[in-house]
């Protein structure tokens, strides 16, 4: 009967960690909309918008987009294909080895947070623990403009996301 505890704090520790990230990184965060990322039917992540007191999404304003993902993806996969929404999107910033860095291999349910930091910063956490902070001139646009711009991959996805 003593284990039921411990597995219980055991798998909701991750989630417990990730919550506390956004509340002390991002004030009074709060959760604005959610979305499935879905490539050829099949589901990629969930996404979480989470802006300050859950208010629509403001460039000016931090804000943060979490992703839990729902099947095993390769570090090298996770760094290309953000390096080729960069391309898709205009000039990819030079922030291939800084993102490999950042990212590391995923299984399912490991969950990625990125919080802008003003407009040329972005903190990255993996599974509530502190991994990089990636700096150059406006990668918070660039970067967040993968989930929630005004040209991503799926207009319904992102109207979801960003609880329009």
């Amino acid at each position: 009967m003593r284990k039921v505890p411990l597995i219980l704090t055991l798998f909701f520790a991750p989630m417990l960690a990730q919550a506390s990230v956004i509340d002390s990184a991002l004030s009074e965060a709060e959760l604005r909309g959610k979305a499935v990322f879905r490539f050829v039917g099949i589901p990629i992540y969930e996404a979480r918008l989470f802006t300050t007191a859950g208010a629509p999404l403001d460039w000016s304003r931090d804000f943060g987009i979490e992703l839990e993902y729902m099947r095993k993806i390769g570090k090298e996969y996770l760094v290309g294909s953000t390096m080729d929404e960069f391309a898709r999107t205009g000039p990819p910033p030079p922030v291939k080895d800084k993102l490999a860095r950042c990212f590391d291999d995923v299984e399912k349910g490991d969950r990625y947070l990125a919080i802008t930091q003003g407009q040329n910063q972005i903190g990255f956490w993996r599974n509530g623990v502190p991994v990089c902070t990636l700096s150059h001139p406006q990668i918070a646009r660039r970067f967040m403009s993968i989930f929630v711009g005004d040209t991503t991959r799926s207009a319904s996805f992102t109207r979801r996301l960003k609880g329009d």
